[in-house]
């Protein structure tokens, strides 16, 4: 696997100004993490990314400041080169989920990678028998004082016949937090504004919980609820999770009113809240309907900033929060 790392230690210039890491560059190395021997490291400032290519192509972390957008299963870390491993944090898949075939050798097999002129990552999966490879770009993309992770997913069809597929970001951070997920300014198919996933595939459009709540345009998911898989349509292209640490974690990605989404429920968003120590984000890209030899890609862009979770008998100002977002977050191209 290590001979597969391609490994080009020219760093890369970047301009404006991320605060203290004006003076800084960005830097790409193989490192350890916990079992991984051949975790690819990013770094720009204080802001930190470990991927894995030996497990599924993954982000095991993600942090501004040695705090962690994610949520490493401890499980994980006695991980063994050759044996199974638990696939937790910064998890990525492809759609859609009840129909998609089966292709474990993305979802955790070990990926080729390489780290690139400019200090970005670049992993790649094997072919899948399905007929889906997958490719993986991630660079750290610097805005004012701040500095995203920019997840790039490129979806291949190596197969001979036409495959439909959909992006699907699975990553686990922290539970114990509130998401908050902006509804925009197209109506909701939905009159719960939200569906839940009930026993049996049932998808229920009308469900209530008095852990989700509507207010000031958003819908907070205060806690786990009574099923923990939700589904949404909006297409604000962004949603928030404020953890107790004081951290909003933020998503942001393309989200297209005229396009078709293939998950059964149409679905642009997803979010799993179980009771436990986890939850998952879940942006959902639209139907890709890809010829042989034909790709598609996907970005989704990572933020990690400072707010202040509330304290017993108080709420998040959406309002504070929505401009934070707006003002220190930006897509990258």
């Amino acid at each position: 696997m290590f001979a597969r790392l391609l490994l080009i230690t020219l760093f890369a210039t970047v301009c404006g100004s991320i605060g203290n890491a004006t003076a800084e560059e960005p830097t790409a190395q193989v490192v350890k993490f916990h079992g991984y021997t051949e975790a690819i490291e990013l770094k720009l400032g204080k802001t930190r990314a470990v991927l894995c290519p030996q497990v599924g192509g993954r982000v095991l972390e993600f942090s501004v400041n040695g705090t962690d957008a994610m949520y490493f299963d401890e499980a994980e870390k006695n991980w063994q080169p050759g044996k199974p491993a638990p696939s937790s944090a910064g998890r990525f898949d492809y759609g859609p989920e009840l129909t998609v075939i089966a292709h474990p050798k993305a979802w955790s097999g070990a990926w080729s990678a390489e780290i690139t002129k400019a200090n970005t990552a670049k992993l790649t999966s094997p072919p899948e028998d399905g007929g889906i490879q997958l490719i993986r770009e991630f660079k750290l993309v610097p805005h004012g004082d701040f500095v995203g992770l920019s997840c790039k997913q490129t979806m291949l069809n190596v197969a001979k016949e036409t495959r439909e597929v959909c992006h699907w970001g699975r990553s686990f951070s922290p539970g114990g937090g509130i998401c908050v997920i902006p509804l925009g300014d197209k109506p909701s198919r939905f009159p719960s504004k939200f569906a839940m996933y009930e026993d049996s595939a049932i998808i229920n459009v009308k469900a209530t919980d008095e852990r989700i709540r509507e207010r000031d345009g958003f819908l907070e998911i205060l806690s786990p609820p009574r099923k923990p898989k939700l589904g949404f349509d909006t297409y604000a292209g962004w949603l928030g999770y404020v953890m107790p640490n004081d951290t909003l974690f933020v998503k942001r990605f393309p989200a297209f009113s005229d396009r078709v989404y293939n998950e059964a429920a149409g679905l642009t968003l997803s979010v799993w809240y179980p009771t436990g120590p986890r939850i998952e984000l879940e942006p959902i890209g639209p139907r890709e309907r890809l010829k042989p030899g034909e790709s598609a890609s996907f970005t989704e862009d990572w933020w990690l900033l400072t707010h202040p979770f509330p304290k017993k008998g108080q709420q998040i100002d959406l309002k504070v929060l929505s401009e934070q977002v707006m003002k220190q977050t930006t897509e990258t191209k």
